[in-house]
């Protein structure tokens, strides 16, 4: 039997892609209804939130929540990736940079901002991905976007030297909207003091309501034989940990079952909402932000 339907909390390694991990879970969790909320790079680790079954139709409401990483940064080098991945572009020495000088360019990048994603992004141009023209040798620019860095806080750093030049290393820890790029702060952070930046290290900490605590190792989820035994989140507990919940009378659940529209319970929201049966079952996530609420998407009973 396939593991349940829920949400599967992986503390994805590094080195591994994220379509590793997915491919890894379908054959841990013995289905192919497996996807995740939000690519993690190959560099980075940390909190990947996959869904199993059913809930793969969750995946879409949390690819949208904000996110917390903690990351390393390298003042002094630029490279063509914006981390350590990629070649170095440039190297100036970053030993006169002051905190002062540090905390101020920090607070120009914290807030609503408009960021350039890195140019070896999965954003699509003309129907290609960014980083498949890059690597074919074509510059590409890529226009801003607005995000939200809602928290940009300097942990500690540390002084270092590459080949004779001086670097500073900056721990930070960061909480950004969706569609923020970590390592395009990183770059930022380096042009905005003069000496390039680029990310060495990379942890996202938490997904919404899903963090660290509740994440699982790969090896330690290799080693579980049952499909049925993986610490999957069932999908109502999930549905009802990350958005707001309503609760339905029978009636109102067989409607929205069928797709029909019931009356909103607050309307004006604009977050989607989690419509539970009064037997716990989730049955839809629902927009109320009209005086009738709709569906986003239904769920059926599991096994239907």
């Amino acid at each position: 039997m396939p593991a349940p339907d829920g949400l599967l909390v992986v503390d994805k390694p590094s080195g591994w892609t994220s379509h590793d991990v997915v491919g890894r879970a379908r054959r841990l969790c013995a289905t192919r209804k497996v996807g995740h909320a939000g690519t993690l790079d190959p560099m980075a680790t940390g909190v990947l939130v996959l869904g199993i079954g059913r809930a793969t139709r969750l995946l879409t409401f949390l690819v949208g929540c904000d996110k917390d990483y903690t990351a390393t940064i390298r003042l002094g080098q630029t490279t063509i990736t914006d981390d350590a991945e990629g070649e170095v572009t440039a190297t100036v020495a970053a030993d006169g940079i002051t905190p002062d000088q540090l905390d101020a360019a920090v607070r120009e990048l914290t807030g609503d901002i408009q960021q350039v994603p890195s140019s070896v992004s999965a954003i699509k141009v003309k129907g290609e991905r960014s980083y498949h023209r890059v690597r074919a040798g074509e510059d590409v620019d890529l226009p801003p976007r607005p995000v939200t860095v809602s928290r940009f806080e300097v942990r500690s750093t540390r002084a270092g030297d590459v080949d004779g030049i001086p670097v500073l290393d900056v721990d930070v820890e960061v909480t950004v909207s969706s569609g923020t790029y970590v390592r395009a702060l990183a770059r930022d952070l380096g042009a905005a003091l003069g000496v390039g930046g680029h990310l060495t290290a990379l942890r996202r900490t938490r997904v919404g309501a899903f963090t660290l605590d509740q994440a699982h190792a790969l090896e330690a989820l290799g080693a579980v034989a049952d499909p049925d035994l993986i610490p999957v989140t069932p999908l109502a507990d999930a549905a009802r940990a990350q958005f707001a919940d309503r609760e339905l009378t029978a009636e109102e659940a067989t409607a929205v079952g069928y797709g029909q529209r019931v009356d909103s319970a607050q309307p004006g929201r604009t977050d989607p909402v989690a419509a539970f049966a009064p037997d716990g079952r989730l049955v839809a996530m629902l927009d109320e932000s009209g005086h009738k609420a709709r569906a986003h998407v239904v769920f059926a009973p599991a096994g239907s």
